[in-house]
């Protein structure tokens, strides 16, 4: 369920996206009466998908890879090379969280809001921060799950 969660998140708010587009286009086109707050909602719908699909995108290794230099490392270089691009991604991406984090709090101490529906702006970025954070600890855990156990890392997706 803990990664079930975030997919079954994305894609309720996917179909809430695709719902509230499929209706701003039929009023704007039928009745000349958009729906104000589209661009907005599609905005924070957006970073909702994007950042609740992350950590379980890591987790199983489905980002998008282009492998150029695969066949230049042997079987043992490759796993050294994955462990290190997983711990030092891991650790690096801890700054961004934590710039968020801040930016998040800056947010909710100036009271900003967002133009339409007049919603807390440290909520989306809350949300962001802490998906980054469950990220980074997912590639830490990817990293040291490849140098203790490497069988129950999730493989991914290999190239044909």
């Amino acid at each position: 369920m803990l990664v079930q969660g975030p997919s079954w998140l994305a894609g309720a708010v996917l179909f809430a996206l695709m719902a509230m587009t499929f209706a701003d286009v039929v009023l704007r086109s039928a009745f000349n009466a958009p729906i104000e707050a589209a661009t907005e909602l599609t905005r924070l719908f957006m970073a909702i998908i994007v950042f609740a699909s992350l950590p379980v995108v890591t987790w199983r290794g489905t980002h998008i890879a282009v492998d150029l230099l695969d066949p230049f490392f042997p079987r043992m270089l490759a796993r050294l090379r994955d462990i290190a691009v997983d711990l030092v991604c891991g650790a690096v991406l801890f700054w961004p969280a934590l710039r968020v984090w801040t930016l998040a709090e800056r947010a909710r101490s100036y009271g900003d809001v967002t133009e339409y529906l007049n919603m807390p702006q440290f909520y989306i970025a809350y949300f962001i921060a802490v998906s980054t954070f469950v990220t980074a600890l997912v590639l830490i855990l990817r990293g040291v799950l490849r140098i203790f156990a490497p069988a129950r890392v999730p493989a991914g997706v290999t190239s044909a």
